[in-house]
């Protein structure tokens, strides 16, 4: 099941780059541009694009919402089923012991969503090319 897991994430991801590389590749650029990032980011690349992006914008944003969304719904869930049967924990020693196990990988969870969040949408509505570098 691991190894089923791990080539399904494979997999997903190879066909999402492929997909977003397909898409940038119909895309054509004003000459003299100048990427002022040391990684071209996909959005800050269509940015760059002379003619119509909106297909790239809706491919993005649906893979943004699939790809992080997908994770996002399954790792709730799973934390309200985990909650659910901590709750049914009659001591309160044990009910601590549970809660202080999930607590690390909670905070993990949710440091790795909200940075994410906060470059992703940071960089959407900034324009200036030294504050997103």
């Amino acid at each position: 099941l691991c190894g089923f897991l791990v080539l399904g994430s494979w997999v997903t991801t190879a066909l999402n780059s492929l997909l977003q590389s397909s898409m940038a590749l119909r895309l054509s650029f004003c000459t003299d541009l100048k990427i002022p990032h040391f990684v071209c980011e996909l959005n800050q690349l269509v940015l760059l694009a002379c003619n119509d992006t909106f297909p790239n914008d809706m491919v993005m944003y649906f893979a943004a919402i699939l790809l992080g969304g997908g994770p996002l719904a399954g790792i709730l869930y799973s934390y309200s089923k985990i909650v659910s049967s901590i709750r049914a924990i009659s001591s309160s020693q044990g009910k601590y012991k549970a809660f202080s196990t999930c607590a690390s990988h909670l905070s993990v969870v949710s440091l790795f969503y909200s940075t994410l969040l906060g470059v992703y949408l940071s960089s959407s509505f900034t324009q200036n090319s030294h504050s997103t570098a």
